[in-house]
């Protein structure tokens, strides 16, 4: 089994197979590097080298109960990569390792990283930070989600039927309404923004 130990001594197992330009996976949570076999032999046959890990906490890497943040997530990749001399690397994010390729370019990827592909990577600063005052903002956000759940008609399948049958779409809304409990949501809603006011998160009043 292939693994290196980083400078905080956690272990992180690797698969590393081919040669050629290397395409390095980023797996999403809960998941782990064998998640990618499927590319990674498809990318195998195509004449490239192609690796895959088991970030910290998943798949056979240490089962540690620290590290789990970008920073770390980043660096276990830039010693695996130094490792591995690793240079003009395409790097693949699914997920969470989307936002680990994210911050590995930005930290360490400096002369090494040819490019960078996010297959439904995760979004950084969605409802953003104190000191990160470009963020969109929890209330927007939060706006966003509840009208999601609130008027969906065209959504479901059901609705769509049912539209067809003539019913007026103010109609579905308010059928939609009763079986979700809008004033439940929008209760959520009202906690979330007063939370939003008092600083657990930052962002526009809604």
């Amino acid at each position: 089994m292939s693994s290196i130990t980083t400078k905080d001594g956690t272990e992180i197992f690797y698969k590393d197979w081919g040669s050629g330009q290397p395409i390095v996976f980023h797996h999403g949570w809960p998941l782990s590097g064998d998640d990618w076999d499927t590319q990674m032999l498809y990318f195998l046959g195509q004449g490239y080298r192609v690796i895959a890990h088991d970030r910290r906490g998943h798949g056979r890497s240490s089962q540690t109960s620290k590290g789990h943040e970008m920073n770390t997530y980043a660096a276990d990749v830039a010693e695996l990569v130094a490792k591995l001399d690793l240079r003009d690397a395409i790097h693949i994010g699914h997920s969470t390792g989307g936002g680990e390729l994210t911050r590995y370019v930005a930290r360490h990827g400096a002369g090494r990283v040819a490019k960078a592909a996010f297959h439904g990577g995760a979004v950084a600063f969605v409802i953003g930070m104190p000191d990160h005052v470009r963020a969109g903002g929890g209330g927007a956000f939060l706006r966003l989600i509840v009208g999601a759940i609130v008027d969906h008609d065209d959504l479901v399948p059901w609705r769509r039927g049912a539209q067809r049958n003539g019913l007026r779409r103010a109609q579905l809304r308010a059928r939609n309404r009763a079986e979700r409990g809008s004033g439940q949501q929008e209760g959520r809603y009202e906690e979330h923004s007063r939370r939003n006011r008092h600083g657990v998160t930052s962002g526009a009043e809604p």
